[in-house]
């Protein structure tokens, strides 16, 4: 491997083509760049049409990341394509429903059917993961396949598009070539804002804090199998069983003016529980629980005018970050992996044209996921006699019929 020059900066040169890159060979496979859920459900979706990949991640050693995700069934449904749910059916929380109620008085507003209702009326389960174990999942599949190749600890400051292939550099670690790319490095994406015209991310007014406790520690008055929603016009808390039901993940979101740019910055308790002195008495004692939270920023971007530049395409955060308020962003990510590699796959000889068919087919998708999920964050902390009206309307309307208005997002198909 040729060693990468160090004074060379972070820019990218866009060459295009000069004649249609085909499906990657020994030489020159797809390169995707970032090794996280996205990246690695690519890779995976990639080799079972049979095209080879090489997975490239700045990460030396892949850190456990304290947080839960939640997987609807149009996300379920592909992780058993991917062939990695047999592993993470034991490590699932299969809530049966979620308990959605007012954060001040603790009342119940609504009890929405997951569990059974829902994997008869999709096709598949709704599951809740600690991200860890996703990952693990997927690292291991990919780790199986002869298919994937994998770089870590390559911190990427440069690509160059040379016509007919990609080269990636890296300050210590040389350059690596592929017959294009797929970039998959998430909201803070090199590629996006090296290579591609857009405004840059705009902070959404808004950060979160999670935290992973023992399902032990729950207060007995919430120890239900459920995923827990409360809502309140400052802040709002999401919980839910993960690994097999032996610890509950936590969120807490609120209203913010100041921004950071850490995923896992540490936060003294009071951030959490000072806010949420005047919420029911059972909801302070969970939020009491926590040792540790960490605390990271929310984010919007405007709709980019592409996600294509000729060998060269966008995925996941990278393309589309949406706010976390529908539990759609890893899910989102897992879909345009599936949809790009059955694109490509389709046109083997043009990787150009295969990457403008995948845009096309989720743009409007992501789009409206994205738009969905800021309004959900809307309803959450709406206040006065708005929130009066939304409480009154949860309460007395079929709960079947509640869940039935995502049926858009879980009966999705990629």
């Amino acid at each position: 491997m040729e060693q990468a020059d160090t004074s060379t900066s972070g820019t990218m040169t866009d060459v295009r083509p000069r004649r249609h890159p085909t499906v990657g060979n020994e030489r020159h496979p797809l390169l995707i760049l970032g090794g996280g859920i996205g990246g690695l459900a690519a890779a995976l979706a990639l080799a079972q049409h049979g095209m080879k990949s090489h997975v490239i991640e700045k990460r030396k050693v892949y850190e456990p990341e304290g947080a839960g995700i939640q997987i609807g069934p149009n996300g379920s449904r592909l992780l058993a394509s991917l062939g990695v749910a047999d592993a993470l059916e034991p490590l699932a929380g299969k809530p049966d429903l979620i308990h959605a109620r007012d954060s001040a008085t603790g009342a119940t507003l609504a009890r929405l059917p997951l569990g059974g209702w829902i994997a008869k009326r999709h096709g598949a389960p709704y599951w809740v993961l600690h991200r860890a174990d996703l990952h693990q999942a997927l690292f291991d599949a990919a780790r199986a396949s002869p298919l994937i190749a994998r770089t870590t600890d390559f911190d990427a400051i440069a690509v160059e598009n040379r016509g007919e292939h990609v080269v990636v550099r890296s300050r210590s670690s040389g350059e690596i070539e592929g017959s294009a790319m797929i970039a998959a490095d998430g909201i803070r994406s090199m590629v996006r804002d090296e290579f591609f015209a857009g405004k840059p991310l705009r902070f959404a007014g808004k950060c979160a804090a999670r935290a992973v406790i023992p399902a032990t520690a729950m207060p007995k008055s919430l120890a239900e199998n459920a995923t827990g929603l409360w809502m309140s016009p400052k802040a709002h808390v999401v919980h839910y069983p993960v690994r097999g039901g032996s610890e509950v993940a936590l969120v807490f979101v609120r209203n913010e003016t100041a921004a950071s740019d850490d995923w896992s910055a540490s936060l003294q308790s009071s951030w959490v529980t000072e806010p949420a002195r005047a919420f029911a008495k059972s909801l302070r004692d969970l939020l009491d629980v926590p040792a540790e939270w960490k605390k990271w920023s929310l984010y919007e971007l405007p709709p980019l005018p592409t996600w294509v530049r000729g060998n060269i395409c966008l995925l996941g955060d990278a393309a589309h970050p949406t706010l976390p308020f529908l539990a759609q962003g890893g899910v989102l990510a897992i879909e345009d992996a599936a949809v790009l590699a059955r694109m490509i796959a389709r046109r083997p000889d043009d990787i150009c044209q295969g990457f403008t068919l995948y845009e096309r087919e989720r743009r409007p998708r992501a789009t409206r996921v994205v738009a969905a999920a800021k309004s959900n964050g809307s309803i959450y902390h709406l206040d006065g006699f708005l929130a009066q009206a939304r409480n009154a309307a949860m309460r007395i309307s079929p709960p079947e019929m509640l869940m039935a208005r995502y049926d858009w997002i879980y009966g999705y198909r990629a």
